[in-house]
């Protein structure tokens, strides 16, 4: 789980006190009072943030992830059971809050290609030239990719949400944050975040599908961070569903600050303006 390097411990108590002062935080005598201090959700959380934007934190964040496109393949069961592999185009840009973002996802398998655009608080489908209204557990699965995201926690902030602290945890050796995240739709997703690196290393959250009453544990592992545009993101996603791997996502590129048509993203438009 952990990075192919690791964050000295030094750097690593440097950030958060950074991340305290960022929030208000405490102010210590000496080094010893501060590694004693038991920190904060938001201070770790904001610790978080500073090494995703490269040591530049939100401000970086907002400014070189304001809309972006995003070329990968995932491997997912197909409707036969058996693997079935997606190339995908992701484009968006956000808004000030998580409501307000353009999402919109081409999709192309070897049978077929599809969209789902989000914008406007409206979701909607786009297969062969005409928009549809996607199937109650498809949109259910892409909303719930949005809100239960490392971007969530990143822009938590910006979105209102609550964070708080639930200890540390250990895991292959790995010593963790926990960090539970409630946004203002009361999706509840928890983070688990390296001691050492402050990465996001995976996450955890539940959802009921529609016309179902039991809930499922979703399980979000992420792998091989790189830089992209002096930021730092995972390349490599592993998707667990009750503890069985169910899909697996490999980015290609990552490109920011890509300028975005509105005609992409508009129910009217959309389907009349292939990228």
């Amino acid at each position: 789980m952990e990075m192919s390097f690791k964050t000295p411990v030094r750097y690593s108590k440097n950030l958060l006190l950074i991340a305290a002062v960022c929030c208000g935080g405490f102010i210590f005598s000496s080094p010893s009072q501060a590694q004693q201090k038991e920190f904060t959700a938001e201070q770790i959380t904001e610790a978080a943030i500073l090494v995703a934007g490269g040591g530049g934190g939100r401000t970086v964040l907002n400014q070189i992830r304001k809309n972006g496109l995003e070329r990968g393949r995932q491997t997912r069961p197909g409707a036969d059971g058996k693997a079935e592999e997606v190339h995908y185009e992701l484009r968006f840009v956000h808004g000030d809050k998580i409501d307000k973002d353009k999402i919109r996802l081409d999709s192309k398998t070897p049978q077929t290609e599809y969209s789902l655009v989000y914008g406007e608080g409206h979701l909607f489908g786009i297969i062969n030239g005409a928009t549809y209204t996607p199937r109650a557990e498809a949109a259910a699965e892409f909303l719930a990719q949005q809100a239960h995201s490392i971007d969530a926690l990143l822009r938590y902030k910006e979105n209102e949400s609550k964070v708080t602290s639930a200890g540390k945890d250990k895991q292959q050796g790995v010593e963790l944050y926990v960090i539970d995240l409630v946004d203002k739709a009361n999706h509840k997703t928890r983070y688990f975040i390296s001691v050492h690196s402050f990465r996001v290393l995976s996450l955890e959250y539940e959802e009921t599908a529609p016309g179902s009453k039991t809930p499922t544990k979703y399980t979000k592992r992420f792998y091989d961070y790189r830089v992209a545009q002096g930021t730092w993101m995972p390349f490599r996603t592993v998707l667990y569903e009750d503890g069985k791997q169910v899909g697996e996502t490999h980015v290609l590129t990552m490109q920011y600050g890509v300028k975005m048509d509105d005609a992409l993203f508009n129910p009217e438009t959309a389907a009349s303006n292939n990228p």
